[in-house]
């Protein structure tokens, strides 16, 4: 379970947990000839096995078989099995301090003047700077004031609940004070180079002429799978049904599929597959690339408009009564734009604001909490799909219970960019067991879910995870 503690105010999770019970377990054969296969530009898949694995996501990583066989190979040779087992890479959740410490916040604090920030006047900010000194005038524009005034509203609610969940963590030990965990030897994370650019393939595969007569297809993977062309998993809704994970190929680099997951490699222009799939999901969570400053300073990552979020067919793709959870930074435009024009122009009403606290792993905020720049939580709105005539229910029978408002999801964040935390476990008392979820604007797979998006495989790359040591 990814849920450490539960309590009126939320949820302590496990991020690390969640992705390492998936368990990545391959099962190879191994030529005992020093043969090498020649390189190929075809899509492989291989299964993977499924075992258990502790919560700390500690195991035997490459296990020989205890009741291995020796099947021929094809010069009439014997292949030798073994088991190669992948755990996500902790150091990834290893956040033993605040991005921010507290005390460089205070000296902020001290140099600003002692005026009311809601009045919107002229601030002197005395800013230190390869020590020297120099004072800017600044003027807080409207946004600025409503994301203090809604910071103010919210701010013990962050606080009181935070800390009953902190408290029980570090109780528990799952959190834990610094001085207690010292990683003497702590080496600078060096992250895996993604040289397969998979928004530069969605845009690629768009000028492909063969790809309009598949957007009708879905491929299935099963186990008795060797490879497909590359070409095949664009534009296309790709299953594995299988009970066993399977490792794809793609442009040269490696990517963990789960069990019982299915994915589409497309961008927002190229989403008629997902139409075409013809399912409709109870539970649909949207990560939009919400545009911002920093990001439109910054060539790394693309953004879309209000009016292209807009577009997306969500009436389309929801069953009735639909869950709807939509990521939100805490930008006022983008929470007034969500509230007031996105939810009613697909149907649907918000039934509540929850907020994912970012927190260390001794239960420090990553942020200040009262820091004016970065603050050390998200939100979440989440609301139903209103059917304008009377459908059936799926599963009518299933009695869920109602939303409740203003809850916290309390966890230590992932260090990649945009790796959100698992929603799974806190919403299954509100939707309906064995429903459909689609993930849109995915960069991750989960067993269970559809996930679509032109990074629909980025955090499934074999890089971010580690095989702990091996034998045959």
């Amino acid at each position: 379970m990814s849920v450490v503690h539960q309590l009126s105010a939320g949820w302590l999770l496990d991020h690390l947990s969640f992705i390492n019970k998936i368990n990545y377990q391959l099962h190879q054969h191994h030529e005992p000839c020093c043969r090498k296969k020649e390189f190929t530009t075809s899509v492989h898949f291989e299964s993977l096995q499924m075992d258990s694995v502790s919560s700390s996501g500690v195991c035997a990583a490459f296990i020989a078989s205890d009741s291995s066989t020796k099947p021929e190979n094809d010069d009439g040779g014997n292949y030798e099995m073994f088991t190669r087992k992948f755990v996500f890479r902790p150091e990834l959740f290893d956040v033993t301090k605040p991005y921010i410490t507290p005390a460089v916040h205070k000296e902020c604090q001290q140099s600003n003047e002692k005026e009311d920030l809601m009045n919107g006047v002229k601030k002197e900010i005395s800013i230190s700077i390869i020590g020297k000194k120099r004072k800017r005038c600044v003027v807080f524009n409207q946004g600025e004031l409503d994301a203090m005034e809604y910071h103010t509203k919210i701010r013990e609610l962050i606080l009181d609940g935070s800390l009953q969940l902190i408290q029980e963590g570090l109780k528990s030990g799952f959190l834990y004070p610094l001085f207690e965990k010292q990683d003497k030897g702590s080496k600078p994370i060096t992250l895996p180079l993604d040289t397969c650019n998979l928004s530069e393939l969605c845009e690629m595969a768009k000028h492909l002429p063969s790809l309009n007569e598949m957007e009708h297809q879905t491929l299935q993977l099963v186990e008795e799978d060797t490879s497909v062309t590359e070409q095949d998993l664009f534009l296309r809704v790709v299953e594995n049904n299988s009970s066993f994970t399977k490792v794809i190929t793609l442009m040269g680099q490696k990517y963990l599929l789960p069990p019982k997951s299915s994915f589409l490699l497309s961008d927002i222009s190229c989403m008629q597959p997902l139409l075409n799939y013809r399912k409709t999901f109870d539970v649909i969570v949207i990560d939009p690339p919400w545009q911002n400053k920093s990001v439109k300073r910054s060539n790394r990552y693309s953004y879309l408009s209000p009016l292209q979020i807009k577009q997306i067919p969500i009436p389309k793709l929801a069953a009735p009564n639909c869950l709807l959870v939509t990521w939100v930074t805490n930008r006022q435009k983008h929470l007034r734009f969500i509230k007031e024009e996105l939810y009613p122009s697909w149907s649907v009403e918000v039934v509540a604001e929850w907020h994912w606290v970012k927190i260390t792993n001794s239960g420090e905020f990553v942020f200040p909490l009262d820091s004016p720049h970065k603050k050390p939580y998200e939100g979440l709105i989440l609301g139903r799909v209103q059917e304008k005539t009377a459908l059936p229910l799926r599963n009518a029978d299933v009695n869920v219970l109602p939303i409740p408002d203003h809850k916290l999801i309390v966890s230590v964040p992932c260090t990649l960019h945009s790796h959100k935390p698992p929603l799974a476990e806190v919403l299954k008392d509100y939707i309906k067991p064995d429903g459909e979820y689609l993930e849109l604007f995915a960069r991750n797979l989960q067993p269970g879910w559809t996930s679509w998006g032109n990074e629909v495989l980025k955090f499934q790359h074999v890089d971010y995870f580690i095989a702990l040591e091996s034998g045959s």
